[in-house]
């Protein structure tokens, strides 16, 4: 130890440079599979900060699904057709509600025997009985009419009217509605037909009054005359008398 402490310092120099020759460094390995050594960075350091992605590296192939839009209470306010089932030769109701959106009343389907329809008039138009009515909230094929429980006329789907011919005597007339299911309740009315000797009761007194007023005529005509006679017989005898 004291033999150490006693060599000169140029030497000791000498000999930790020889000592470094002899081991180098270690250096970043080259080999494959292996990882170099990376410099020490801050802990708040991130490469990964300053690698952008490219552009279609977020594109995603999901399919997202598309939700039905809710409509306001006032952009979805929905109205009734305009169906009058009064009126004929309209569009079906089905029809309109197909096209517009609009909505229909409730109506019973093909497979149901249809409801009764609606038998407003029975009159007589001066050449035959005519019948009027409204249809059903049904799906209807066709409309029968019966007068007296005897079928008389059949009419088409769209029809609200018709004439059902001559009635002589009082009676019920009926329209039912059908279709394929069925048929529906009558509707009824009674017709009372005209009295057929009206007319004749009505010529009969037009001749009794005109006979009358021409006998009053005949009478003041034959007055008047037998008058100026007795006038013009008065008017000689006083001429005779004054000669």
């Amino acid at each position: 130890m004291a033999a150490s402490r006693d060599l000169p310092f140029p030497l000791v120099i000498v000999c930790l440079a020889l000592i470094r020759g002899c081991a180098p460094l270690p250096t970043p390995s080259r080999v494959a599979g292996t990882h170099p050594v990376s410099p020490l960075r801050p802990r708040w350091f991130s490469t990964e900060a300053l690698v952008l992605p490219p552009d279609d590296y977020y594109e995603d192939d999901t399919v997202t699904p598309i939700l039905p839009k809710r409509v306001s209470p006032v952009e979805g306010t929905l109205t009734r057709c305009n169906y009058k089932p009064c009126l004929e030769g309209q569009i079906p109701c089905a029809d309109l509600a197909a096209s517009t959106g609009c909505l229909c009343p409730g109506f019973t389907l093909y497979d149901v025997a249809p409801e009764a329809p609606n038998l407003k008039s029975v009159s007589w138009n001066g050449s035959e009985v005519v019948i009027q009515w409204c249809a059903p909230s049904s799906h209807v094929t066709a409309y029968i009419v019966t007068v007296g429980g005897q079928e008389r006329q059949t009419f088409g789907k769209d029809q609200r009217s018709g004439g059902v011919g001559d009635i002589d005597h009082i009676s019920e007339v009926c329209v039912v509605a059908v279709n394929d299911a069925g048929d529906s309740d009558g509707s009824c009315l009674m017709f009372q037909p005209r009295d057929s000797s009206l007319p004749l009761k009505a010529g009969l007194i037009g001749g009794a009054l005109g006979f009358l007023l021409l006998l009053l005529l005949a009478v003041l005509l034959w007055r008047h005359k037998r008058q100026r006679k007795q006038e013009a017989s008065i008017s000689m005898h006083d001429t005779a008398e004054t000669q």
